[in-house]
């Protein structure tokens, strides 16, 4: 069976809800699950077709629901920063994570999805590597390789969203047998440091059978984006590690729960030498990707002229065409196809309002184009609009958020020709298009209104999965951690993302010129202590960036940015709507703190709060975001508990539970009804999210 290569590319990336029936039926191969084992892995069309059925699956970043632009009614990826300090996303809010007493450990067994991925690619490694080595697997010598190096780059990607989630993890490389036994004895927790490690090795192993960037244009998985991988995953583990030293979930803590497990006697951890480790490992692997760079050229034009539909900004335009095959900072992208249904509503949305936004915050981060920050120039026009609040300022922030003389339309076939934005949807009363902050993202927005026309699906923009760009953030970050200074490849990478974005270059300047009182963003804190300016301003370079990426979660998780909400709630805002943007909407907008009330009321404040509109006791968030310990790592459900013990008895279980700063995270009451589980300190709480362990099949 002989791949139709024309298409490869289309099928490898397609969107998640395209069902492998329809991507088997486009390159005419029966599905995976008719295919016997005896009668595939013999050549290199094989491993490829293997491997494409789960490409949609795994290429999701953690934390991020909106990784991609997906085949549904929403904005995607501009909402993928979403449940932070920069981008609040659904029209009420994240309960889960933000308010009290939703703290609940499942019955179930999400884990073993995770496990069941793991599973994949340790039974394709088997075949491939094998026949690879013996000499069985027919087909381009070249494409074999990268296809080998596609499953080591998929495991270690599959363990690297298991590792931020749960921390301490077992590893399984091959294939369980269907023994309680077996399944008992592999459901040891290795201690996370090593685990990163291991998916180092597997991602170094990728490195080495795979191609480069150019063989397949970025639409398969390549030897720049592993190493970008790499430098992600051990920059992630090394700033966790140090940060969360202490707390009970880093190996070696005093109140690490794996210090009561048999297994880990005898164990020594000295941490701060595994981070320098990772912190090396995360340079040498960015600079790889970082010295041969070729940034998308950004020519200062912030919107085109009507009639002008493309071409008329390439940094703009890389989130915004059909084929990032010729945009080389794209390293890894996936692309749609209205013809075979494959497309998403991400552009639309952008355009009209997808129940999110960005923050006060957020719009308050970025510089002044001559490198200071708005409270340190004169030049700053304050906030009574958005225009204002753009005007003079970092050219990410002017390029990707709308305002109200931003054109909206260039392309002469659209109704709303030449006009401007206007207004963001702050009063739309359909719900789902409503703006709650008033910062609407215009990341992912293409001026072709054929991909605009209406809510029905019609965009076939690609999306960028890994960049360029973040390799010289990885090595900026990682440089100053390591060393507590900048050298000279970190202040170049710096400075070439500064002049790119239309800010001075003298970063010294910013560096003098920032307060730290005067900055919000969570960025500002690791723990409850404020980090140093220059490492702020490193941290602020790389949201301003990488926003709406998908990015900012893992990066507060990692810096342990979220203590401050501990021991006071933080209240999200949006734009300066009462001393003159309020203007521009009906008189009527309701704001009574009722709960169809759509904005926030004068006497809150002349900022919007989106989640203090209602101000009724059902309202959990009217007061503001909070924050527990706990929530840093994800709780194991108790059925997986069972699972890893021969006799099913909680107390007798390979798999211990991580339970924040809880003290060895003993688990009390163990029947509580719906299998609950109470933990000290916080009762019998509540935490919707369904995690498990171990597959129990072949």
């Amino acid at each position: 069976m002989k791949i139709n290569t024309k298409h490869i590319g289309l099928c490898l990336l397609l969107g998640a809800a395209m069902s492998t029936t329809s991507c088997n039926d486009l390159l005419d191969l029966d599905p995976v699950s008719q295919i016997t084992p005896e009668s595939f892995y013999t050549s290199a069309d094989q491993l490829a077709t293997y491997l494409n059925n789960y490409y949609s699956s795994y290429l999701v970043a953690p934390y991020s629901g909106e990784m991609y632009h997906t085949q549904s009614y929403s904005d995607g990826m501009a909402r993928s920063d979403g449940n932070t300090d920069i981008m609040l996303a659904g029209l009420n809010g994240n309960t889960t994570l933000f308010a009290d007493d939703h703290w609940e450990v499942s019955s179930g067994k999400a884990l073993q999805g995770y496990y069941g991925g793991v599973r994949v690619y340790n039974y394709f490694l088997d075949k491939a590597v094998t026949g690879y080595e013996n000499g069985t697997i027919t087909g381009d010598a070249e494409l074999i390789k990268n296809y080998i190096g596609e499953g080591y780059f998929f495991r270690a990607l599959c363990y690297f969203r298991m590792l931020a989630y749960y921390g301490d993890l077992p590893i399984v490389t091959k294939v369980l047998e269907d023994n309680d036994e077996v399944i008992v004895e592999n459901s040891k927790r290795t201690p996370r440091n090593e685990v990163a490690r291991f998916i180092l090795e597997d991602l170094d192993k990728a490195i080495s059978y795979l191609a480069s960037r150019g063989k397949f244009n970025g639409q398969r998985v390549n030897r720049e984006a592993a190493l970008l991988f790499k430098s992600r995953v051990a920059l992630f583990e090394a700033t966790f590690e140090k940060y969360h030293k202490g707390s009970g979930r880093v190996p070696g803590d005093n109140n690490w729960p794996g210090a009561n497990m048999p297994y880990n006697s005898g164990k020594n951890f000295s941490i701060d030498s595994e981070v320098d480790f990772f912190l090396t490992e995360a340079m040498n692997a960015a600079k790889q990707v970082a010295d041969n760079a070729q940034l998308t050229t950004n020519n200062h034009v912030i919107e085109p002229q009507p009639g002008v539909i493309t071409g008329w900004n390439d940094y703009f335009e890389m989130y915004s065409q059909p084929s990032l095959a010729n945009v080389p900072e794209v390293l890894l992208w996936k692309q749609y196809s209205f013809s075979l249904s494959i497309s998403h509503d991400a552009a639309y949305r952008v355009k009209t309002g997808c129940a999110d936004g960005y923050t006060r915050t957020f719009a308050e981060s970025f510089l002044m184009k001559n490198g200071l920050p708005i409270y340190a120039s004169n030049d700053y026009q304050g906030d009574v609009s958005i225009d204002n609040v753009k005007a003079g300022r970092d050219e990410r922030l002017q390029l990707f958020v709308w305002s109200e003389s931003t054109l909206l339309d260039s392309d002469p076939s659209a109704p709303q020709y030449s006009q401007p934005f206007k207004k963001p949807g702050i009063d739309n009363s359909n719900q789902e298009i409503r703006c709650i902050t008033g910062y609407q993202p215009r990341k992912y927005y293409t001026y072709d209104y054929t991909q605009t026309p209406n809510d029905e699906l019609r965009c076939t923009n690609a999306c960028p999965v890994f960049r360029t760009a973040e390799a010289l953030l990885n090595y900026m970050e990682a440089c100053y951690e390591k060393n507590g200074t900048l050298d000279a490849d970190a202040r170049k990478y710096w400075m070439q993302l500064r002049e790119r974005a239309g800010v001075s270059t003298d970063i010294d300047a910013t560096i003098a010129a920032t307060d730290l009182s005067k900055e919000k963003d969570f960025g500002v804190y690791s723990g409850t202590s404020m980090v140093d300016v220059t490492l702020y301003n490193i941290r602020r370079e790389r949201m301003n960036e990488l926003f709406s990426e998908g990015q900012r979660f893992a990066d507060l998780i990692r810096w342990r940015s979220f203590d401050r909400m501990i021991t006071a709630k933080w209240i999200p805002e949006g734009v300066n709507f009462w001393d003159n943007l309020y203007l521009l909407y009906d008189a009527d907008i309701k704001a009574d703190g009722t709960s169809d009330a759509v904005v926030s009321g004068k006497e809150q404040g002349k900022y919007l709060r989106p989640y203090s509109r209602n101000l009724e006791s059902s309202n959990e968030l009217r007061d503001g975001y909070n924050w527990h310990e706990a929530y840093y790592l994800y709780p194991i459900g108790i059925s997986d508990i069972r699972t890893a013990s021969a006799d099913r008895d909680i107390n007798n279980s390979n798999i211990y539970h991580e339970g924040g700063n809880l003290a060895a995270s003993k688990i009390r009451n163990l029947e509580c009804p719906s299998y609950e589980i109470c933990l000290i300190d916080y009762g019998c709480g509540k935490f919707n999210r369904k995690i498990h362990i171990m597959e129990q099949y072949p």
